[in-house]
This record gives C-alpha cells, sequence and structure tokens, in this order.
C-alpha cells in the first residue's frame, strides 16, 4: 500500500469493472467524468477491516456507482458481506437506478442484524451524460461537498435522508431516502466513515462533523491528488500524533466534466465477454 503521505497514478477504469473490497489500499483511478482517490486502511494494520468500499463502471462508461460501507467487527462476517455487495453490485452494475441494490443490501444484513451487528453505508450514482449525482444513506456519516463555483465546503444531505436513515438490517421495509444533486466542473465530494469523526483529541474530545468540515475547509482544494494526504495529515495532528483507534476510509471524487467517451472495437469486445459469462469481472 502506498503510504497516505504519497499521491498514487490515477489508472482509468475499464467498462463493467469492478474495484473493491476491504483490505488496505490507497489508489487513484478515473471513471468518465470522475477523478477519484481512495484510501483504506484497517486497524492495527490487519489485512482486512470492517470498512468496505466499491466502485463499479457500467457497460457504456456512463454510471459509475460508488459504495463505502462500515461493518461492525472484523472476520469472516465482514468477509461475508463483502463478497454480498460484490456480488450485488455486479447484479446492479448496469442500472440507473440504485433504489433495488439499497434495498437488497438492506435484506442481506437483516439476518446479521438479528446477531447484534449492524452496518452503515453510503451509495451514490454518477451519471456521465448528464453530470448527476445521486446519493442514499443507511445510518453513515454524511458526505462532504465542494462546490467549484462558489470555493466551499458543506455537509452533503437532503430532507430525503431523513426519513429513511436507518443502518442496514434494521427494518428490512425501511425506504431509503435518496436525492440527486448536479455537479459543476471542479466539485468534489468526500465520503467517509466514522474514524474521522470519532477521533479524539488527547483531552478526549471528538472531532465531530462540524470539526472534519473545518478541516476539509483549511485545506487547498484545488489541488485533489493532494486532498486526502493532506487531510490524515490534519487529523493525526488533532489525535496529537497517535494512530486511529478504528478503521479509516476515504473517498474523494472530482467531477472533471468530461462526459462519456467513444469506446473502441476492443473494447466493445471485453464489455460484451464479461456480460455473456465468457470472462469473469
Amino acid at each position: 500500500m502506498i503510504p497516505p503521505n504519497q499521491t498514487p497514478p490515477i489508472a482509468a477504469m475499464a467498462c463493467m469493472e469492478i474495484r473493491g473490497g476491504s483490505q488496505a489500499v490507497h489508489e487513484a483511478f478515473s471513471t468518465p467524468g470522475l477523478d477519484a482517490w481512495l484510501y483504506s486502511r484497517p486497524h492495527d494494520g490487519d489485512a482486512c477491516g470492517g470498512d468496505v468500499h466499491y466502485v463499479s463502471l457500467c457497460g457504456g462508461g456512463v454510471i459509475t456507482r460508488l459504495v463505502v460501507a462500515d461493518v461492525s467487527g472484523h472476520g469472516a462476517g465482514v468477509a461475508g458481506f463483502s463478497e454480498t455487495l460484490r456480488q450485488l453490485m455486479r447484479k446492479n452494475i448496469n442500472s440507473k437506478s440504485q433504489t433495488r441494490l439499497v434495498q437488497a443490501l438492506n435484506r442481506e444484513f437483516g439476518e446479521a442484524a438479528q446477531l447484534s451487528k449492524f452496518a452503515t453505508a453510503v451509495v451514490a450514482t454518477y451519471l456521465a451524460h448528464r453530470g448527476t449525482l445521486t446519493v442514499s444513506n443507511a445510518g453513515h456519516p454524511r458526505p462532504l461537498w465542494y462546490r467549484a463555483s462558489e470555493g466551499s465546503w458543506e455537509i452533503l444531505d437532503r430532507d430525503a435522508l431523513r426519513r429513511g436513515n436507518l443502518p442496514l438490517g434494521i427494518d428490512e421495509d425501511s425506504s431509503y431516502g435518496q436525492f440527486t444533486i448536479p455537479l459543476g466542473r471542479g466539485d468534489l465530494v468526500l465520503f467517509y466513515t466514522d474514524a474521522l469523526t470519532e477521533a479524539a483529541d488527547p483531552a478526549g474530545r471528538l472531532l465531530g462533523e462540524d470539526g472534519l468540515l473545518a478541516l476539509a475547509r483549511a485545506l487547498d482544494s484545488s489541488e485533489p491528488g493532494t486532498l486526502l494526504p493532506s487531510l490524515l495529515n490534519s487529523m493525526e495532528q488533532h489525535r496529537g500524533g497517535r494512530p486511529a483507534d478504528d478503521d479509516v476510509t476515504v473517498l474523494a471524487i472530482r467531477h472533471n466534466a468530461s462526459g462519456p467517451r467513444r469506446r473502441t472495437i476492443g473494447e466493445r469486445l471485453e464489455v460484451y465477454g464479461k456480460v455473456f459469462g465468457l470472462k469473469a469481472y
């Protein structure tokens, strides 16, 4: 894994590609319309943790889907949830709507909730031909949104979230709200797990959502490639140099407004192979 103070090179995702899991990772990638930077570090240097992260790109290069989840505990239970999430991402990879994915996640985690395990998740879908981002939240920390046209950070939230903002599996009939925002060129959205907001300073004071927002506002948002290293360094300073006491995951996306691109014949053949089960993904 690349150290957090280094910036990894950006790699373009292929159509019908799914990447992610619960392992330690520090990488950068792009899809049509978006550049993204992901950092995830399990607690105590474990190979895998309770934070789960996935990104997928549809066969037409139009739909980018992002999921960041926080599962209580570690081990086989989290590994099982991670694999289930991958399969659900695969099943819904070409669907513009994320409603079925969120509902399926809630049903799948219902049994685990009965065993006193729970998960929170934020699911987002970006449509390159529209430049829009749709967000659903299941009890997860609210993302941060940098509006480039105004040069300001804010909490990304709408009233729709407050009607169904329960963790996954608590209520199998829960109707999770969602909302859609138009992204401007240069806008940033920051997804993260609660290790950031629950980070404590040497006196035991938690950073909280407002504190995280203040840290984001102090960063240089004109250089998104250095945003995660700078934020992680600020978090370490807040903790007084102490390591995080939980899994840490941060996913930053930047809207470059490039839109879908024309696929080559080779790329189309690759997609057909995946669609018809001739090639695994």
